[in-house]
């Protein structure tokens, strides 16, 4: 059991996405998605570069949205990359704080991770 400790909660949310670093697009699948980030499930034979800078693509199927996310590529073990969020529009971060909430199903716990969120940021 890992003891690892996040600071931001990850929720479960079973959705396309597209990865795209400076070498390739991606269509991935989210394993699981945080205000900081997400992990994605690669295709096969497909292997970027942890620290590579990328961009992920949401799609939100009840709408035309889509949670931009830039950043950059964690790690990559087997056929999941961990991308930790540098920049994130307030369109998509809003509408990704929503389904975090929804997922999570505690609208405090998403505002406490949003302040957490955005102290980071003013700290860095």
């Amino acid at each position: 059991m890992s003891t690892e400790r996040r600071q931001f909660a990850r929720v479960a949310f079973a959705s396309g996405a597209e990865l795209i670093t400076t070498q390739e697009h991606l269509a991935c699948q989210v394993v699981d998605i945080s205000l900081k980030g997400v992990l994605l499930q690669l295709p096969e034979g497909h292997l970027p570069q942890a620290g590579m800078p990328c961009l992920v693509k949401l799609p939100l199927s009840t709408s035309e949205v889509v949670i931009a996310m830039a950043g950059e590529l964690a790690h990559v073990e087997g056929r999941h990359a961990g991308v930790q969020c540098r920049s994130i529009d307030l369109e998509s971060i809003t509408h990704l704080r929503r389904l975090i909430e929804i997922n999570l199903g505690d609208s405090e716990a998403s505002e406490r991770e949003l302040k957490a969120l955005i102290a980071a940021a003013g700290a860095a």
